[in-house]
This record gives structure tokens, C-alpha cells and sequence, in this order.
């Protein structure tokens, strides 16, 4: 099997994918309601797909091909409603958030189908500590090797999704110090991480028949990195955020990132290169760890800088393309989180679990905040 052709798309076109927690309503613990939550809700005509993920207490949605903004939130919006209506009719609810406060992995099953089984089989306990919830943005692109050039463009930008979008500060009941904890648990697996640096698709193609030789992989869903191309879609694929605790923060994340695209692309503000990599995992961890308080660096100039800073600075620079793009209304979501005492879901997960002191309580708010309450 060689490597996918690259399939015609539309430039900057978006899709966006959200993996979400299933609980009980008795103590809010995670429940594996993912087969019967399917059952109802492939009855329905949505714009947006619902499918089943690696274990029965998560379920994932994801929008078609859309415009831009006001199409992905109308998408989100239309399943979300949909989603928690069906769940209250099993007496289940749904929530965001990158990792379920206190579940333990353990308890977890594996969603039967051929390809999770045989990851649960590769992978073995990890494939339950799996059980974490991220958000997925597909970029279209004209071409492969405008793909490749986005996707390590957008690499310097991979800090700032994860800092807005971090929401997993509690894992098996207990306080991380982390505000994204969930790629603690990606970073886990041998294929995770960064992709090998080539700008052409076809030193592309040489790297993964080399791979494939290998027998390691057999194709690109067996590659865990942060940004992967999607061939198949004519997308590439930015995978570092939690799922948000609201479908307006996971839309205005995705058109943030769109904006970015254009911006990288049109204007062309540098040149990739390898030696953008050289501070990239700091730079990542720091976004975990600190979320918008983390200080980055510029693997070119050295410098240090505070992400909330950079962000803000990149809100201005994209602006005229979020004109073009119908974006505003999603990046002034961003901007004021930039700003707001409880801006990022994360500090608002701990400062509900300092004022209740009780994580299944939290666990209902979150599901309170995700049905739009």
C-alpha cells in the first residue's frame, strides 16, 4: 500500500471534529452509553457525522465541510442539540473538557470494531488511557505541497490552540498542575508528536514507504502527531487541543487556526524550516503546564515571550483576514478569553472544584456548560 493521492479541496475550508464525554446522572462518572447513544442518533439527518471512538464512554461528532465559522457553529449547534436529547432519553448526559475529572481507566471498555480491537491489542492499558477527549480542525488545501508547507508553518502556532483550548486539569481525581493533561497521555504512544520535516509530497511519499516497510504503519491513522496531512481529504490535520467545554470556544479555536492558514499562506510571513523545531516540545510543555501564563520561545531569535501575549499580537495580525473570512465573531470570543478571569476552561475546572469541592459536581457543570446552560 503506497501513499494515498492527495484529493482535491477548496483552500481554507474547515472541518471539525469533537470527542465527547459520556456520563451517568447519578454520580457523573463516565458510562459506556456510546452504542446506544448511536443507535438513536443515526436515525436523524444531520449536517454533522456521529461515531463511536476507542472506548464506549466517549462518542465523537464532526461537521461536514464548511465555509468558515458561522457554518462550523451552526454544524456544532444543530448535533449538540440533538446529542443531549437523545443522552436524556438513556438518562445520560454529555460534557466537554480534555479528560473526565475522576474516571479510572481501568473501568473503561474498548468499542468494538476490527481497527480499535486491534489497537487495544498493540497498545494494551494504554489503549484505555485513551480515554480522553480532544478537538480535531481539518484545513483544506489547494495542493500536497501547500499541505506540507502549512503544516509546518503552523507548528509555531501549536502552542496557542493548546493554551486555548486546555481543559483536562484533573486526571483520576486528582489536581495535575497541568492545564492540558491530555497530551501527557497522547505523548504516550511511539508515533505521537511532530512530523518528519519535508515540504514536497513526494520526500513526503519516500519517508512513509520507508515506514511502511517497516511494517510499523500501514497508513496515516496510524501516525498520533500533532499535525498530520489527511490525504484522502485534501486537509491537514491540527489535533493538539482538548475538547473545549463549549461548542462556541471549539468554533472560535477553529477559526482562529483558519484565519492563521490564510494568513501563513497569502502572505507567506516566513519560510518554514527545521530549525523551528528546536524549541518545540518546551514550547508545547509550557503550554500544557501553564496554559495562556506559559513563556515561549523563538527558536530563531531566542526570544521569550508570554503566550497570552503572542496571541493577542496574532489576533491583531490575522484580523483583515477574518474580515475576508466571516471569523469575527469567533476571534472576538478568543480575544476576550485573553482577558476574563475564567477565560480558560481549565481555571474555570478549578476554581468550580474550589467553590464545590467535589468533582462530580463539577462534572455536572461541565455538562451543564456544554448543553448551553
Amino acid at each position: 500500500m503506497s501513499l494515498d493521492a492527495f484529493a482535491p479541496s477548496k483552500a481554507f475550508t474547515l472541518g471539525v471534529e469533537l470527542e465527547l464525554q459520556i456520563v451517568n446522572r447519578h454520580d457523573y462518572d463516565l458510562a459506556p452509553g456510546a452504542a446506544d447513544l448511536l443507535r438513536l442518533t443515526t436515525r436523524r439527518k444531520l449536517a454533522a457525522d456521529v461515531k463511536p471512538e476507542i472506548t464506549s464512554s466517549m462518542i465523537e461528532l464532526s461537521t461536514g465541510i464548511c465555509q468558515g465559522h458561522h457554518d462550523v457553529i451552526h454544524q456544532l449547534l444543530e448535533v449538540r442539540d440533538a446529542l443531549v436529547e437523545d443522552a436524556a432519553r438513556l438518562n445520560l448526559r454529555l460534557c466537554g473538557g480534555g479528560t473526565h475529572a475522576f474516571q479510572d481507566w481501568s473501568h473503561r471498555r474498548i468499542f468494538d470494531t476490527p481497527r480499535f480491537r486491534q489497537v487495544s491489542e498493540l497498545y494494551g492499558y494504554l489503549s484505555k488511557q485513551f480515554t480522553v477527549f480532544g478537538q480535531h480542525v481539518h484545513i483544506g488545501c489547494s495542493g500536497p505541497d501547500e499541505a506540507l508547507w502549512l503544516l509546518h508553518a503552523m507548528s509555531r502556532f501549536v502552542p496557542h490552540v493548546i493554551a486555548l483550548s486546555a481543559s483536562s486539569p484533573f486526571v483520576q481525581g486528582t489536581d495535575t498542575g497541568f492545564q492540558s493533561a491530555r497530551l501527557n497521555s497522547v505523548f504516550a504512544f511511539p508515533l505521537s508528536g511532530r512530523a518528519p520535516f519535508a515540504l514536497t509530497w513526494r520526500e513526503f511519499g519516500v519517508y512513509f514507504d520507508k515506514m511502511r516497510r517497516t511494517g510499523v504503519v500501514e497508513s496515516m491513522k496510524d501516525f498520533y502527531w500533532d499535525i498530520r496531512p489527511k490525504p484522502e481529504f485534501g486537509t491537514i490535520e491540527v489535533r493538539v487541543m482538548d475538547t473545549p467545554l463549549t461548542v462556541e470556544r471549539a468554533a472560535a479555536i477553529a477559526a482562529y487556526l483558519q484565519c492563521v492558514a490564510r494568513w501563513l499562506l497569502l502572505e507567506k510571513p516566513f519560510q518554514p524550516v527545521e530549525d523551528d523545531y528546536l524549541a518545540y516540545t518546551y514550547n508545547r510543555f509550557q503550554a500544557c503546564r501553564f496554559g495562556l501564563d506559559g513563556i515561549v520561545v523563538d527558536p530563531l531569535t531566542a526570544e521569550h515571550r508570554p503566550l497570552r501575549d503572542l496571541i493577542a499580537q496574532t489576533l491583531d495580525v490575522i484580523q483583515p483576514h477574518a474580515i475576508e473570512l466571516g471569523a469575527q465573531a469567533g476571534l472576538a470570543q478568543l480575544h476576550e478569553a485573553l482577558t476574563a478571569p475564567h477565560g480558560s476552561d481549565a481555571v474555570w475546572l478549578r476554581s468550580a472544584q474550589a467553590h464545590e469541592q467535589f468533582l462530580p459536581e463539577v462534572v455536572r457543570q461541565q455538562c451543564l456548560r456544554f448543553e448551553g446552560g
